[in-house]
C-alpha cells in the first residue's frame, strides 16, 4: 500500500490518516449518521483508515456518497427529501447542496411566504426569539443618569 496523505472524494480533499467515517464528516452534506451508514454499507470495519483503501474502493466510496440509493442506505438519511421538482429523496454533497439550498431560499422569497419574508429581512426563520439577538444596529440598553 502506498502512503497517501490526502485523498480526493466528492470534490473534497480528505485526510487519509483518519478513519473512513471520520474523514467523510469533512464533506459538506455528510453528517455522522450518514458517514456511519456509508461505511457499513460498503462493509468496512470501524477503525479502517482512508489510506488503506485501494483506488477502486475509493471510487466505490465516492459513488456511495453521491448515490446512496444504489447501496440500500435508507432514504431518511438523505439530506434533501421529497424534492420539489421530482418528489424523490435525493442526497446532495458539496457545491450541489449549496446551490440547492440557495435555489430553495430564492423560491421562498419569490413566493413571499412567511419563511421567504424572514429570509429576505435576515431575521430568524425557525421561531427563535429576537429580543436579544439578530440586531442590525448597535446595542440597546439603559442610559445612565448624569
Amino acid at each position: 500500500m502506498d502512503q497517501r496523505k490526502i485523498v480526493r472524494v466528492a470534490r473534497e480533499d480528505l485526510h487519509a490518516h483518519l478513519s473512513i467515517e471520520r474523514s467523510l464528516w469533512k464533506i459538506r452534506g455528510v453528517d455522522k449518521n450518514f458517514a456511519n451508514a456509508v461505511r457499513a454499507a460498503l462493509g468496512h470495519e470501524k477503525n479502517k483508515k482512508l489510506a488503506d483503501l485501494s483506488e477502486e474502493e475509493i471510487k466505490k466510496l465516492e459513488d456511495c456518497v453521491e448515490h446512496p440509493e444504489k447501496y440500500k442506505i435508507p432514504s431518511w438519511l438523505c439530506n434533501y427529501r421529497k424534492d420539489m421538482e421530482t418528489g424523490e429523496d435525493k442526497h446532495y454533497v458539496g457545491s450541489q447542496l449549496i446551490l440547492k439550498i440557495k435555489n430553495r431560499v430564492d423560491f421562498l422569497k419569490k413566493l413571499r411566504c412567511y419563511r421567504g419574508v424572514r429570509h429576505w429581512s435576515k431575521l430568524p426563520v425557525r421561531g427563535q426569539r429576537t429580543r436579544g439577538h439578530f440586531r442590525k444596529s448597535g446595542t440597546v440598553g439603559v442610559k445612565r443618569k448624569k
